[in-house]
């Protein structure tokens, strides 16, 4: 891999790390039942626009890898 394939690997992984601590979070913040039903359902409106925008960033991720490296992927087409 080159340094852009790096470049690209790392970034997606540090995206990744910030969705899951957003997750997290608001799977804690549910939990505690602390505040009113209006915020809870705010809550997860937002995990469910997070997950979306998890799938998309992954599946973003292949289709780069695919496009700078149509090769790393060969082994799928058999």
């Amino acid at each position: 891999m080159d340094i852009l394939m790096w470049g690209i690997t790392l970034g997606v992984v540090g995206k990744l790390l910030v969705i899951l601590a957003v997750l997290h979070m608001h799977h804690s913040i549910v939990k505690e039942h602390r505040i009113d039903r209006l915020v809870i359902l705010s809550y997860k409106q937002e995990r469910i626009i997070t997950f979306v925008g998890l799938l998309l960033l992954v599946a973003g991720y292949f289709l780069e890898m695919a496009y700078y490296n149509p090769t790393l992927f060969l082994f799928l087409t058999n």
